[in-house]
């Protein structure tokens, strides 16, 4: 099978130093393939914007009565996610 091309980071490529989103392509690349636990190893994030996108999504649908709130904290929780997840990396990580 192909390996699906995956697009550069600007970020990495001008700074030498990972940006919040490094890693979610592959992430979405093994999540695409079955690999759940790769996919959250290298980006924990994918799987829980994933669900809030589809929530999001059948809330706009169906308008359910705590819908927004529950939406407005997930994403919360996501972005605790990346930023928590950003910051492990930078620190235990060397940067190239």
């Amino acid at each position: 099978m192909m390996e699906i091309p995956l697009l550069p980071c600007p970020v990495k490529h001008f700074f030498h130093i990972d940006c919040p989103g490094c890693g979610m392509q592959r992430s979405i690349v093994a999540l695409l393939k079955g690999n759940l636990i790769e996919s959250l190893s290298l980006y924990p994030a994918t799987i829980p914007i994933f669900a809030l996108l589809m929530y999001t999504a059948l809330h706009l649908k169906f308008n359910f009565r705590q819908g927004a709130a529950v939406v407005k904290w997930g994403y919360i929780g996501c972005v605790a996610v990346v930023v928590s997840f950003y910051i492990y990396k930078i620190v235990t990580h060397k940067i190239v």
